[in-house]
């Protein structure tokens, strides 16, 4: 049993149903736009590593840079990449500056999966989430968003 000498600030009532409904939220969000990717193969997952590759000239990136731009651990990304490869949508090769680096690297088939599900998807978004509501209360939810994961992380 973990021991803590936090004295907490609990949350007031509102801050509460807000906490609850955004919990609710995303987790809605998340379940819908995951259900929309599964009949192209994929989970959200795996679509916003295919994103990343694909922002890039070369479609790849070195494993430890993913990693950090998809906010997983390398060892849970080395498992997802292993399911892609297995569904030949991305590869891994060695990194060609340093050779105890890998690279994930996106297939001719990945970008065409892609390219294909990508369009279902920003629909997705935008019926889960942009036209649910008012354009400037996406625009707050940007600002928020962009304070959290500007946030110094706290161990």
């Amino acid at each position: 049993m973990r021991t803590t000498s936090i004295k907490p600030r609990w949350l007031s009532t509102e801050q509460q149903v807000i906490w609850r409904q955004f919990l609710s939220g995303t987790g809605r969000i998340f379940a819908e736009l995951d259900a929309e990717l599964r009949s192209f193969g994929l989970d959200l997952g795996e679509y916003e590593i295919l994103v990343h590759l694909s922002d890039n000239p070369d479609h790849e990136l070195r494993m430890s840079e993913l990693a950090d731009k998809v906010r997983q651990s390398r060892s849970r990304l080395t498992h997802t990449v292993s399911r892609m490869e297995a569904k030949n949508i991305l590869t891994r090769i060695a990194c060609p500056s340093d050779r105890r680096g890998v690279m994930a690297k996106l297939t001719d088939e990945g970008y065409a999966l892609l390219v294909e599900a990508a369009p279902h998807h920003v629909e997705s978004v935008r019926r889960v989430l942009v036209d649910v509501v008012a354009p400037e209360d996406f625009i707050a939810l940007g600002r928020l968003m962009g304070a959290v994961v500007e946030a110094p992380e706290q161990s």
